[in-house]
């Protein structure tokens, strides 16, 4: 039976939680925009998320437009111009790929900064916004592909006892700047970071 993922911090508008294969299937009704063109960005495969103990990864479409719900923290910079890929498991693993092109390196250099400076305050930003939770986070640091990724963690705990753990990356090809989040129940010590820098390394090496 397939376990519904507990949301970041305090309910699931704080991050996209993990959803029944066949409600994803559903997402290809008449109500998504599927992007499906050859200019478009590579997304990330299943297969090249952090490897799950005891389940494979499963995959949406690349689809036009923001993720509903919006990711904890970076949501509210992302612009309709997004396309994004959403990512879970059979437990309480869930991932999502956010891609931004935009029409200049430049806009894309300024894109990136805004997405890093609100991963910066974000734990900060939680508990401003959420006095039930408690958040940390840490910098694990630069990753040398194309013209740079960086690495964050934020770790989310309630007065209600869930507790849990998303790796954040941003990267930047050119013009097109990637947002990877993975997320599951759990404390620092659970997050998957090598294997997390290996799969962003693996999605800007991928955008073009």
């Amino acid at each position: 039976m397939r376990l519904a993922a507990a949301a970041l911090a305090a309910g699931a508008a704080l991050t996209a939680a993990a959803v029944p294969a066949a409600a994803r299937t559903a997402a290809s009704d008449d109500t998504a925009r599927t992007v499906a063109s050859d200019d478009t960005p590579r997304y990330l495969e299943p297969a090249e998320l952090p490897p799950h103990p005891s389940s494979p990864w499963y995959a949406g479409p690349v689809t036009a437009g923001q993720p509903d719900p919006l990711p904890m923290c970076v949501g509210e910079a992302l612009p309709s111009i997004a396309s994004h890929r959403s990512f879970w498991t059979d437990y309480d693993t869930n991932a999502e790929q956010v891609t931004v092109v935009e029409r200049s390196t430049q806009r894309a250099k300024d894109f990136a900064a805004l997405l890093r400076k609100d991963l910066d305050g974000c734990a900060k930003k939680l508990m401003r916004q959420n006095p039930d939770v408690t958040a940390e986070q840490k910098y694990y640091g630069r990753l040398n592909v194309e013209e740079g990724a960086h690495v964050y963690g934020v770790h989310t705990t309630t007065t209600w006892g869930a507790s849990d753990i998303a790796l954040f990356s941003v990267g930047r090809d050119g013009n097109t700047v990637t947002l990877v989040r993975w997320a599951q129940l759990g404390g620092f010590r659970d997050a998957q970071v090598d294997d997390f820098r290996t799969t962003t390394v693996t999605a800007v090496d991928k955008l073009y």
